[in-house]
């Protein structure tokens, strides 16, 4: 709390930097009339959505599938690998681009969580704790991955995106330029509270799961699922050759 109470304080007397940038409601409330917002709200549930909802629910998973575990030993370790591999994947996506990045996150987690099934106790026999503890850690640095490559795409869809309406002239241009900054920025915001959402239907689906079949493992398919349509929306409108925008 002090640290938070100090950081308040110095951004509200310090971060007198971005007077330039500030914006309306309404001119920020154009972006939910864009289609790409929605799309990569979808995206960003999958990534920074899972990075928290994974982070929540984990002790919870161990705890129920591994009563002789300690959840506190382990617990914090997937949300540390998580933030570390946030800025590899956005240098990654600088260099290879984003779309292709998020791409191959979402294929891995889809791999990573047919790991986790494959660890679990099935029948209350079996599994293997440790295996299925370097699966979830493959999957907390899968969405840091994917949390920065997902952010590096924002901007670039949004200036291609206003490049093309802009009429010719450097003029045009320019002012194109400050549309999709100030656009990107509020889809960039807009996003990250519609992907936190993850903190509660993970947890939530794991619970609910337990009760409907009195396995995780429908959760668990269900993610796969989900990651299927972002592969299939990331695939189509930003990864292929030919994509509607190509970031």
């Amino acid at each position: 709390m002090p640290f938070i109470a100090l950081s308040a304080l110095a951004a509200w007397f310090g971060m007198n930097d971005l007077a330039s940038a500030k914006s309306s409601f309404s001119e920020q409330a154009v972006i939910f009339t864009r289609k790409h917002n929605w799309l990569m709200c979808w995206l960003y549930v999958g990534t920074f959505g899972s990075f928290i909802g994974f982070s929540a629910g984990f002790p919870l998973l161990v705890k129920g599938q591994f009563p002789e575990i300690d959840p506190t030993r382990y617990a914090f370790l997937g949300p540390l690998v998580g933030a570390l591999t946030r800025p590899l994947g956005g240098w990654l996506a600088d260099k290879i681009g984003g779309a292709k990045v998020t791409q191959a996150a979402f294929a891995l987690m889809i791999l990573g969580v047919l790991g986790v099934i494959f660890f679990l106790p099935h029948g209350g026999q079996g599994g293997s704790f440790f295996g299925f503890f370097a699966m979830f850690l493959c999957l907390f640095a899968l969405t840091g991955i994917g949390n920065g490559s997902t952010f590096m795409q924002v901007p670039a869809i949004f200036l291609t995106l206003h490049q093309r309406m802009a009429g010719p002239g450097e003029a045009a241009q320019r002012q194109a330029t400050q549309d999709a900054t100030r656009e990107a920025a509020a889809v960039l915001g807009f996003s990250s509270a519609i992907g936190a959402y993850g903190g509660f239907f993970i947890p939530k689906s794991y619970g609910t799961s337990m009760a409907l079949t009195g396995s995780v493992e429908a959760a668990l398919y269900l993610f796969i699922a989900f990651y299927l349509s972002c592969l299939a929306i990331n695939g189509w409108y930003y990864a292929r050759s030919k994509a509607e925008m190509p970031c």
